[in-house]
């Protein structure tokens, strides 16, 4: 069975530590790629000598040569403008576009196969932006956001509850962004209801701080964050090459689903082999649904305008 290969596109903090958890998750060769010359190429050579330390299978490779990342299965899009303080995700629109736009033309060249998974900001019009440019499939384009706003959730649960993370399932929808549309309702710890945990004042806390996950971040250090996201983007990539049929809030595209009527925002999906195979169509309430037509309200405005610049 021949090697996965997965390109990483851009080699700041996000797409060099996705590049990282990768290998190190040995999910099949991996390329680093980057337009500075020697950036690409020394991170991964410090990653490959990382090995040294504790055994990944896969070869690692950093490039500024797109010919090099040539029928990846997988390209994770981390290039673009990170935010500063006092930025809103929004703010990134006009030059994000370009750059994805750019990006995914390299992608359809060397890998008209592949499965595109986005993570530049916003999040769910550059998704757009890739799905629009590449013409793949739209089972084949979709974005990391609600894996890194659910972990959020979850991280900010666990810590209330003093309870092991790794039991708590949380379910995001809508755009990533502060209109964000978590659903307590659907948050479980074991399979318990987060709403039979929490009193409903603890959770509209920490639905707020999920909400601004990622500000504040950037406020505390100046730049924005690049664990987690890069942790969610993997496990997603991981999802597709292994076939887990694993559900994931992603940002993904639906049509009749939830009434949204042609837009990629964030829904529970099931990733697969085929990419995304199924939206989890969730019986909301009247509330949710209010939150949620607001949230796509929000991603179809910033869509029309990006329309313009593609």
């Amino acid at each position: 069975m021949s090697q996965a290969k997965i390109t990483v596109v851009g080699a700041g903090n996000v797409g060099a530590t996705a590049a990282h958890i990768a290998a190190s998750k040995g999910l099949g060769d991996v390329v680093l790629l980057d337009i500075v010359e020697g950036l690409p190429e020394g991170k991964a050579l410090d990653m490959a000598q990382a090995k040294g330390v504790y055994a990944s299978a896969g070869n690692l490779t950093g490039t500024t040569d797109w010919d090099k990342a040539a029928n990846s299965d997988i390209v994770i899009v981390t290039s673009g403008l990170p935010r500063k303080p006092g930025m809103s995700r929004d703010d990134l629109l006009a030059k994000n576009a370009g750059i994805v736009k750019a990006v995914t033309e390299q992608i359809v060249r060397t890998s008209p196969n592949s499965f595109i998974v986005v993570v530049c900001n916003p999040l769910d019009v550059m998704t757009q932006v890739a799905a629009t440019v590449s013409g793949f499939d739209k089972n084949k384009v979709m974005g990391m956001a609600g894996a890194l706003d659910s972990a959020r959730f979850a991280c900010f649960i666990a810590e209330e509850l003093n309870c092991d993370i790794a039991d708590i399932r949380g379910v995001l929808m809508g755009g990533h962004g502060d209109d964000m549309v978590p659903l307590p309702r659907f948050t479980s710890i074991a399979g318990i209801p987060l709403t039979e945990l929490m009193a409903r004042d603890r959770i509209d806390i920490h639905i707020q701080r999920a909400r601004k996950g990622g500000i504040e971040i950037v406020n505390l250090m100046g730049s924005s964050a690049y664990y987690a996201p890069a942790a969610g983007a993997v496990k997603m990539a991981e999802a597709i090459l292994k076939d887990t049929k694993s559900i994931v809030s992603c940002c993904a595209y639906c049509d009749s689903e939830y009434g949204i009527g042609g837009a990629f925002v964030g829904v529970p999906a099931m990733l697969g082999e085929n990419g995304v195979e199924k939206i989890i169509q969730l019986d909301l309430n009247e509330t949710e649904k209010a939150e949620l037509v607001a949230s796509v309200n929000h991603v179809k405005e910033l869509v029309s305008v990006v329309e313009t610049m593609i």
